[in-house]
């Protein structure tokens, strides 16, 4: 189904001393004039104003993000590049390439040198934020919704601005965007989801096809892996994700779509400098959040397969009792709770048993069905949806919601003869293969910092020992940025997405939470870590007159280096990059680290 109201592509952005003015480039009828000093806006009609500076002094910009505030004060954030992806309903879908952020204020002359350098770290977050891959957006086409939400609403819906109509679950500058929800602003508000998107045009038999995969990241309980597990009070889990499948063939359209989200449970894992820290239940009231969780679901959704691939022993095992026994006191009516002890089961690189999950949700697949319009006329809908997770939501999860896909790409192509049984199609499979392998990467790095786990098996449909040596690269690589880097990047995305607000005065007459000082330990420790291995190394290197001399300072240094990592990770916690504003209530759930 079209939407009749398209957004403004190529936008000139002129900034006078007192004014930002959005005019578009292409038959500009009106225009969008911001004041930098009372922060007001307006869309006004492009003959009622005159801009106060050369017609080439403008900067070209592709999308009109919304606005922040930071220390100094307001901020406008605009799209400056984008990459097509390609068409899904006959609009363009892009990728953003690059951002700015540009101050209403003239001046930081009313802030202190420290207000200064606290708003230059806001500043990093926000960019930050926006620098990270797989953002996406259309002038055309709403990203936020599946094509089943977009064909179940009243026809003046579509009528409505992209903005204004946008699943807000999915919208990732929705915070931005808040003070421009008048109508007024809907051809410049350019609505954000943050997944993942891959448009693709194959032949298969003769008939030409597009087959895109779309993904939705959630941004109730946004973050980073370790910092942001399991559920909320309000039902809300981590790492939640909206996948679907859509194919096109002229008028006919098929939609498929599967969720993930992280355990529904109140479980936390934080940082520790552990390789695995430990999991932790918390002594909350389970059975009824996860009761909110599931019922908004079922709402949302239809009936439910909970698809739990983790582990039943060990580590693991607690919260798989624990998911267990909260799927049976809730007792919902349409969910059924399906465990799958995935590394035990597939042990060995034995991946072909998960063929065994597969024929046990064979018949719970064909009942749910998925979605086929043509012409616009609604043939078919689909009535529930698999609900997968492992512990982080990615590696694992990505294997199985693949392998699910698969079956639907097949029965929907056999409906539409395009295929009359299952003959294989080299250079489809190997594309379908590489495009879930993407997206795993793409979700997995959004959320733990590296691509994925495993995806050698999505790519070539085994295990290889090479791809267990690219897995032991990115799990050490998630290993130092959960430690070492993730609270900047959980600051960065609460900021964003409003979790955090900066409040008027903060650095002078309210108190600024970039300015907790770190104790005294995390700098010394570390420092005379790296001084121990120095010369620990220097001992065994540098020739020495006397064997007995260089034993005795490989001892002192080595004893130096393992007395100093024993304190840093029996006192893990200290040394880890902690969220400094905190939004998403890590610190107040656990407690602050000792040292703070």
């Amino acid at each position: 189904m079209a939407d009749q109201l398209l957004i403004h592509d190529d936008i000139k952005l002129y900034t006078t001393s007192d004014k930002f003015y959005f005019e578009p480039t292409i038959n500009p009828t009106e225009i969008l004039v911001i004041d930098r000093i009372t922060g007001e806006a307006a869309v006004k009609d492009i003959n009622a104003v005159k801009i106060p500076i050369p017609a080439n002094a403008y900067r070209p910009v592709c999308g009109f993000l919304g606005s922040i505030r930071l220390i100094s004060g307001l901020y406008l954030v605009v799209a400056k590049y984008r990459i097509l992806v390609g068409k899904i309903n006959g609009h363009d879908i892009y990728q953003l390439a690059g951002t700015d952020i540009l101050p209403y204020a003239r001046s930081t002359t009313h802030l202190t040198n420290k207000q200064i350098e606290d708003n230059s770290t806001y500043e990093r977050m926000v960019r930050a934020a926006f620098e990270t891959p797989g953002i996406y957006f259309s002038y055309g086409y709403d990203l936020t919704h599946t094509m089943q939400r977009l064909h179940s609403v009243a026809p003046d819906f579509h009528k409505l601005s992209l903005a204004s109509r946008a699943e807000p679950r999915f919208l990732w500058n929705g915070h931005l965007l808040k003070e421009f929800s008048h109508q007024q602003f809907a051809r410049f508000c350019l609505p954000l989801i943050e997944g993942f998107v891959s448009i693709n045009h194959v032949s298969v038999n003769g008939h030409q096809l597009a087959w895109s995969l779309v993904s939705r990241r959630c941004v109730d309980r946004a973050g980073t892996r370790l910092f942001m597990r399991g559920i909320d009070a309000q039902g809300n889990v981590a790492n939640f994700v909206e996948t679907e499948q859509i194919v096109e063939r002229g008028g006919e359209k098929s939609s498929f779509v599967q969720t993930r989200g992280s355990i529904p449970l109140f479980w936390s894992q934080y940082p520790d400098l552990k390789y695995k820290p430990g999991m932790e239940l918390a002594p909350e009231d389970h059975v009824a959040a996860y009761t909110r969780h599931l019922r908004d679901q079922l709402q949302r959704y239809g009936n439910q397969v909970l698809l739990n691939l983790i582990d039943q022993r060990g580590k693991e095992e607690p919260l798989e009792r624990g998911y267990r026994a909260a799927v049976a006191a809730a007792a919902l009516p349409g969910v059924r709770y399906e465990p799958f002890d995935f590394h035990a089961e597939c042990r060995g690189l034995r991946y072909d048993r998960l063929a065994v999950l597969l024929d046990r949700v064979a018949h719970e697949q064909a009942e749910f069905g998925y979605f086929l319009s043509r012409g616009g006329s609604v043939l078919m809908r689909q009535g529930g949806v698999f609900r997968t997770n492992c512990v982080d939501c990615l590696d694992r999860t990505n294997v199985v919601q693949s392998l699910l896909a698969r079956r639907q790409l097949a029965a929907v192509l056999k409906l539409l003869a395009v295929i009359n049984n299952d003959e294989p199609h080299p250079h489809f499979d190997s594309l379908f293969n590489s495009v879930w392998a993407d997206h795993a990467d793409m979700i997995s790095l959004q959320y733990s910092g590296t691509g994925a786990l495993k995806t050698d098996f999505t790519r070539s449909g085994k295990r290889t020992r090479l791809g267990l040596l690219r897995d032991g690269v990115n799990s050490l690589t998630r290993y130092y940025k959960n430690n070492f880097s993730d609270g900047f990047r959980q600051d960065s995305i609460d900021l964003v997405l409003g979790k955090y607000t900066v409040v008027e005065g903060e650095g002078n007459t309210a108190l600024c939470p970039l300015r907790r000082e770190r104790d005294w330990k995390t700098v010394t420790f570390p420092s005379v870590l790296l001084v121990a291995v120095s010369m620990f190394c220097a001992s065994v290197v540098i020739p020495s007159r006397s064997g007995t001399e260089v034993l005795l300072y490989m001892m002192f240094w080595g004893a130096a280096v393992g007395a100093t990592l024993n304190f840093m990770f029996k006192h893990g916690r200290e040394f880890v990059d902690w969220p400094r504003l905190d939004a998403g209530g890590a610190a107040r759930a656990l407690g602050p680290p000792p040292s703070l």
